[in-house]
């Protein structure tokens, strides 16, 4: 079987595997967000931290929550890692300086998931566990939480109030993240990841030196690391390490993992605004954008340039050889497309264009299908774009699911698309025009561009994956990404949250002859264009200064 032919048929067992999931596991979800029912486990922690479930909150009170919730999550996390030197299981690792603290810190609360350091040689067991899985938890929870509050306030009318966040919050943690992480958790374990807390072991005599591993509870942080779209690895080579990723069926279950939620949420979507076709129309607009990039990522791999390249047989440089070209292009995909940042090759070994996907994927939003969560809302605040411009070639007042979309709408939608665009290129901009920056890139040119646009889209993007030619461990850029990673992840919820109330106090408009059909083909393929042409308009300049260059240089 050629190289090739194995990729295709990757492609349709995670295309079949994701399509038996969709119907129940989204129905599932839906229920979970609707129910008037509490578990027992959860009353006692609505007890615990004080809060009433059933109390309905306007948008202003629902962001309160999140950003206090996640405020306390970046103080914990920050303390857990400078106090490591003086914690039980710290494998003898000394406390984390305070830039890369914070760095961390906010990394993991954002869902990012950037990191920084070497995962196995500065982070202890409880630091791992007690700190960055509960986050790889909640920061998932939470961003599903923002997505169905959006939702709501596309369901409902007359009224302000979107939900209960801290209701949202555990629901999505107890009910949906713990017990399918725990279940992907026993998969990897059986299929050969480990799962202990062992100490640091000598593997054995190379170049006359001796290499140091030790364990952890790798299998269970990698399942909910793609599951809940987190990215963070325990190990520096993250998915390519073999205790992580021990396999191709492994590697093909992970990519399965990281896109379930983000697709099934569109099911959660058309249940809960009372049209499953609207799910349909979302999912169609995420699909199509996901399998056309794969297929282009395949392609720029497979048909290379080179004599090297041809005799290989594919763009070999920086993937795992038992992952093949094939798997690490649908892996690279998936995890820019969402915002996992995970990944089983470096994308800086990439061909010029491929590299480019990665990024043009980040730059996307995210949104096909997205992060837990920020995919989706991602994706509906495009849908409100899209329907106003229809509405001005029309010359109608845009509608959506029976909401007019009036001025404060479309402002808060605007605001939105333009927050992370800003981020990534202002931060990229000063760190290339000033003295210091520039000396952590590993290559000049074009491919040293890319490293610094690559690092800083991921931040504002809530990605965390890298090019790995960028010494990204200094106080410039520890502090610069962390800024664009608490940016990019919370001022977007505040215009999320504020358009949610907005819809909710409307009343249904009734559908005439004149109203557009967004369930329909047609709107699909004018919500994928408008994606792609404000995409493009917004970072074509930086591309063709970066991978654009590189690749028409090759």
């Amino acid at each position: 079987m050629g190289p090739v032919t194995a990729a295709v048929l990757q492609l349709v067992a995670l295309i079949g595997a994701l399509a038996l999931c969709y119907i129940p596991f989204g129905n599932y979800m839906a229920k979970v967000y609707t129910s008037d029912k509490h578990w027992r486990v959860e009353k006692w922690i609505y007890k615990g931290i004080g809060a009433n479930p059933d109390t309905e909150m306007r948008w202003p009170a629902y962001l309160r929550g999140v950003l206090a919730f996640s405020l306390i999550g970046v103080l914990f996390l920050y303390l857990l890692q400078r106090i490591q030197g003086i914690l039980p299981g710290s494998l003898n690792f000394s406390s984390v300086n305070p830039a890369q603290s914070f760095n961390t810190a906010v990394s993991f609360v954002t869902n990012t998931n950037w990191q920084s350091y070497y995962g196995e040689q500065t982070m202890g067991h409880v630091v791992q566990t007690a700190g960055l899985a509960v986050q790889n938890f909640v920061s998932a929870a939470v961003g599903i939480a923002v997505a169905v509050a959006l939702v709501r306030g596309f369901a409902r009318s007359r009224t302000g109030e979107i939900g209960n966040f801290w209701a949202d919050l555990v629901r999505g943690t107890i009910r949906i993240l713990v017990p399918f992480a725990a279940i992907a958790a026993v998969v990897l374990v059986a299929c050969g990841a480990i799962q202990n807390f062992s100490g640091i072991h000598e593997v054995g005599q190379f170049m006359g030196g001796s290499q140091q591993w030790n364990g952890g509870a790798v299998a269970s942080q990698e399942a909910i690391k793609e599951l809940g779209t987190n990215g963070g690895g325990y190990f520096n080579a993250n998915s390519a390490h073999p205790f992580e990723n021990p396999t191709p069926f492994t590697n093909l279950f992970e990519i399965f993992l990281i896109l379930l939620i983000p697709f099934a949420l569109t099911r959660t979507f058309g249940v809960m605004v009372g049209s499953v076709k609207q799910g349909y129309a979302i999912l169609a607009t995420m699909f199509t954008i996901w399998l056309g990039f794969v297929a282009l990522m395949m392609w720029t791999e497979f048909a290379h340039h080179g004599p090297a390249l041809q005799i290989a047989g594919g763009a070999y440089e920086g993937k795992e050889l038992r992952f093949g070209v094939g798997g690490s292009s649908i892996f690279a995909v998936s995890t820019t497309l969402t915002s996992t940042g995970a990944v089983d090759s470096f994308h800086s070994s990439f061909t010029g264009l491929g590299g480019g996907i990665t990024l043009l994927s980040m730059m996307l939003g995210e949104i096909a299908p997205g992060g837990t969560g920020s995919g989706l809302y991602g994706i509906l605040i495009m849908a409100v774009i899209a329907v106003f411009i229809a509405g001005l070639m029309v010359g109608r007042t845009p509608e959506y699911l029976g909401k007019k979309i009036g001025a404060r709408e479309i402002k808060l939608s605007a605001i939105y698309i333009l927050i992370t665009p800003a981020l990534a290129l202002v931060f990229t901009a000063a760190s290339m025009a000033l003295p210091t920056p520039p000396h952590s890139m590993l290559n000049s040119g074009a491919h040293g561009f890319s490293e610094v646009l690559y690092a800083f889209t991921s931040a504002a993007n809530n990605n965390g994956s890298a090019f790995a030619g960028l010494n990204a461990n200094t106080d410039w850029f520890n502090t610069m990404t962390g800024l664009a990673m608490l940016f990019g992840r919370f001022l977007p919820m505040v215009f999320v949250l504020a358009l949610a109330g907005s819809l909710a106090e409307q009343k249904p408009v009734p559908v005439t002859a004149g109203t557009l059909r967004t369930e329909k083909p047609l709107f699909t393929g004018l919500l994928v264009g408008a994606i792609l042409i404000i995409t493009g308009l917004t970072y074509f300049p930086a591309l063709a200064l970066g991978p654009l260059a590189e690749g028409l240089a090759s």
